[in-house]
């Protein structure tokens, strides 16, 4: 992998890490293919509990890259709806994991970096964490971004955020639902590792198959969405992890994905 873009495996967890600290994590077209590639790699590690992303230094991510923003002013429709579309593979990867993504936020998360977390499945920040959608302050719109911020904080919200710029700090995220925890940045870790507890409590299909059913109840409405639901219990109930959660809670015992590893 690039330098700008560490991926690490911890036993069960991989951590996908932005790592151009001095450009405050800013992400341009390769790096957005990077992490594209990154997370349809680790969607075929069938071992896999849950992926981290996260940013080296004192910003998650603060957006586009500059660099990458002066390019591509000069691209034309076709140029600019193909750079776009490679964005959108990203996010998409993100979005439609296998696992659960948890974003482990500080800082600064702006324009895009906001949309990551908009489009992972559990983000905790830290109390200081700034956050805005500033692309109109340039003449530009959060485009690529916005089903994921809207998915997350509703139109009504978006309408404010996205026309205004303004910043909003992480208290007001968590009202928005942007994030899901606020902690002090000293206790960031320590909040993703008790997150991480968590989905290991859960049988590791089941997990993958919670999360399946959110984007497939989502991508459904009416008949067509009692169907989804239908089908993901019955499955769900004759898998193997239903099997043997069901005979653990019977026995009054752990199942075996609870047990200590050897």
């Amino acid at each position: 992998m690039a330098e700008d873009l560490r991926v690490e495996r911890h036993g069960d967890v991989a951590h996908v890490v932005l790592d151009r600290p001095e450009k405050r994590n800013a992400f341009d077209d390769e790096l957005a293919g990077r992490m594209a590639a990154a997370f349809r790699e680790l969607a075929k590690d069938t071992d896999l509990r849950a992926v981290v992303l996260a940013g080296e230094g004192k910003a998650f991510c603060a957006g586009g890259d500059l660099a990458w923003m002066r390019r591509v002013a000069a691209y034309s429709m076709d140029e600019n709806l193909a750079d776009a579309r490679g964005f959108q593979e990203a996010f998409e990867a993100i979005d439609r994991h296998p696992v659960p993504v948890i974003a482990r936020v500080q800082g600064a998360a702006m324009g895009g970096g906001a949309g990551l977390v908009a489009a992972v499945d559990i983000a905790i920040a830290a109390e200081e964490t700034a956050f805005a959608f500033p692309e109109v302050r340039l003449g530009l719109v959060p485009g690529v971004i916005a089903p994921y911020v809207l998915r997350a904080i509703g139109a009504r919200a978006a309408r404010h955020l996205f026309v205004t710029g303004e910043r909003f700090n992480a208290a007001e995220a968590l009202h928005l639902g942007l994030v899901h925890r606020v902690v002090p940045l000293a206790e960031l870790d320590h909040a993703v590792d008790a997150v991480l507890a968590s989905i290991r409590m859960g049988g590791p299909q089941g997990v993958r198959a919670a999360k399946q059913l959110v984007l497939d109840v989502e991508a459904t409405t009416g008949d067509a969405q009692q169907d989804v639901a239908r089908r993901a219990i019955a499955t769900a109930r004759g898998s193997e992890d239903g099997r043997e959660g069901t005979t653990a809670f019977l026995e009054h015992r752990r199942p075996r994905w609870q047990e200590p590893q050897a």
